[in-house]
């Protein structure tokens, strides 16, 4: 069974997830990845259409990675210590 931090559980809301303490936090962050992976082509891909100058990309993907933050977190930290 397992606990998920409040941080972490505010952090997963913000995106809609969720997990129960029967979802493992492996395929809680596999699925925040995947999300994270999909922004990041539509990024890529707005940028290619054309919809904002090339020059702006990079602070786009950064201010990306900030929302996903906790993706840069060791997974042992989403969970509380028995």
């Amino acid at each position: 069974m397992t606990r998920y931090r409040a941080d972490v559980l505010d952090e997963l809301k913000r995106f809609g997830m969720l997990p129960t303490a029967e979802t493992p936090p492996e395929l809680v962050r596999e699925q925040l990845n995947d999300l994270y992976c999909y922004e990041l082509r539509r990024l890529r891909d707005r940028r290619r259409a054309g919809e904002f100058p090339k020059h702006e990309y990079a602070d786009r993907v950064r201010r990306l990675r900030e929302k996903y933050r906790l993706l840069s977190r060791p997974l042992w930290t989403w969970i509380e210590r028995e």
